[in-house]
This record gives structure tokens, C-alpha cells and sequence, in this order.
């Protein structure tokens, strides 16, 4: 557990003593192919309440809207990839056009990323065909590196393996729950992140491949303590799921709720 800055210029929120009931709601698990498990992505959520979304691909914002009957509060983009950021626009004309919403949804964005996401989502001639509309004011747009502070917990961000590097992250709340995004196995990551109470939403396939973690991966580079702590999602179609499920694995179904423990009031260190 990180140790808590002690200088004062270094002050933060201090969560509740309270913590609550934590859960991570999966709403859909499936790779870019697998339509029907839904685009890969969840919400973090306490006492039942959603505090963040993960990623917003196709459908991702409908789904959400069902479930919560609002926009989210903040939402954490892992990386570029459609299958992960093609609700961004559904999710700019929902806050745009809504006067109680513009520019209330926090979107956190690693640096890295602010580049890729301009030009796959933000860059076109005019947001609305009537002018007058700059993307990104839409959102609270946050860009971050080390992580971010979301209701007084500290959230840590960290690089994945997934092509190139440097354009893909994961996102961890210590001791609650970490959720890696598409990528090849991370281990030396996940042990940095997370802890023996920390459960670890892991992109895993039946087969791997340069991008993605193959179940063999986990097997051979995961040790067992953590192959424990692991939920598996972006998997290729039910079939996939049920093998893995064979394999000894805890995998993800679509529209999920998975019990959490209440994460560590930790603070970043300085540097």
C-alpha cells in the first residue's frame, strides 16, 4: 500500500469513513467480432450508484442508458479502437443537446491518447451540421497520465500491451478492482496495481494473438494467485466463454454484477 503525501500543498479529498458496497457491472464482454456479448466494457459502482463507465463502444451508451436512465457521471477511456470509442458521438449529441448535461460528464483521457481520439472522433468539419459546436466542450475533458481522482479515491492509469506502445491503458482503484483493456499478458503490471483483494477484469481470448491475451498466456505467465483474482472478458462468442470456463477460469456474462471489496484510501506518491 502506497504511503500518504504528508505535505500540505499535497491535500486531497479523504474518502468517507463509510465505504460501501461496491460492485463492477460488466456490460458487455465481447471482441470487436462477438456483436451479440456486446461491446467490451463496465461501470464501477457503489451502494448501486454508477460512478465511472469504461470505454464506450457501439451500443455502450444505449445499454448504459437503460440500465441508469441518465448519462454517466465520468467515463475512462482505455485506448482508441472503435470497438471502444464509436459511442463517443452518440455521447457528445446526448450532452450537447441537453442543457443539464453539457459539459457535465467527466471524461478522463490519457495524454497519449488526446491526439488519436481528435482525429478518429473530434477532427471532422463542424460537430453538428449547424456549426457552433466544439466537440470536446460537451464533456469536463480531462486529460491525465498517472491516474486520476474520481469522488476522493485515486485512481491509478497504467500502459498496456496492446499494438502500439504507448496507446493503450488500464485502470486501477487499489484494492477494489483493476480493469486492463485489450492487451498481452502484464503481470509485472497487475502486481504493481492491484493486491490479494483487488479483482482483475483481464481481456483474455480462447487463442491469443499479438494484440490480445490467448488463455494459454495466463496459464504460462500468471501466477496462480492471481489467475485467481482474474474475470475474463473480450472473448470471441459463448463457446469461447464456456471453454475458458473449462479451463478453470471465472469469465465474464454480459450485463454482470461482480461483488467488490471497498478499495484502499490511497493517495498517488509525488513525481
Amino acid at each position: 500500500m502506497k504511503k500518504r503525501r504528508a505535505d500540505k500543498d499535497a491535500a486531497a479529498p479523504v474518502p468517507e469513513t463509510k465505504p460501501g458496497t461496491w460492485s463492477l457491472h460488466v456490460l458487455g464482454t465481447g471482441a470487436a467480432g462477438a456483436v451479440d456479448l456486446g461491446s467490451s466494457g463496465a461501470v464501477l459502482e457503489r451502494d448501486g450508484e454508477p460512478l465511472l463507465l469504461i470505454d464506450c463502444g457501439p451500443g455502450t451508451l444505449e445499454h448504459y442508458l437503460r440500465c441508469y436512465g441518465a448519462l454517466p457521471p465520468a467515463v475512462f477511456i482505455t485506448h482508441g479502437h472503435m470497438d471502444h470509442v464509436a459511442g463517443l458521438e452518440r455521447l457528445f449529441h446526448a450532452a450537447w443537446f441537453d442543457p443539464r448535461e453539457r459539459g457535465r460528464v467527466k471524461l478522463f483521457v490519457h495524454a497519449n491518447l488526446v491526439p488519436i481520439l481528435q482525429a478518429r472522433a473530434a477532427d471532422y468539419p463542424n460537430a453538428l451540421a449547424e456549426g457552433g459546436a466544439n466537440f470536446w466542450e460537451a464533456f469536463r475533458f480531462v486529460p491525465l497520465s498517472r491516474g486520476f481522482w474520481l469522488e476522493g479515491w485515486w485512481c491509478d492509469v497504467f500502459g498496456t500491451r496492446h499494438h502500439v506502445p504507448g496507446t493503450s491503458f488500464g485502470v486501477a482503484l487499489r484494492g477494489c478492482f483493476a480493469w486492463t483493456g485489450d492487451t498481452r499478458p502484464i503481470p509485472e503490471l497487475l502486481v504493481e496495481h492491484s493486491d490479494a483483494r483487488t479483482l482483475v477484469a483481464h481481456d483474455c481470448a480462447l487463442v491469443g494473438n499479438p494484440s490480445h491475451t490467448g488463455v494459454e498466456d495466463l496459464e504460462r505467465e500468471y501466477p496462480e494467485e492471481l489467475r485467481e483474482r482474474l474475470l475474463l472478458y473480450h472473448y470471441g462468442s459463448e463457446a469461447d466463454a464456456a471453454a475458458l470456463r473449462a479451463r478453470g477460469f471465472r469469465v465474464a456474462v454480459p450485463d454482470g454484477r461482480y461483488p467488490l471489496q471497498a478499495p484502499h484510501p490511497v493517495r498517488p506518491e509525488a513525481g
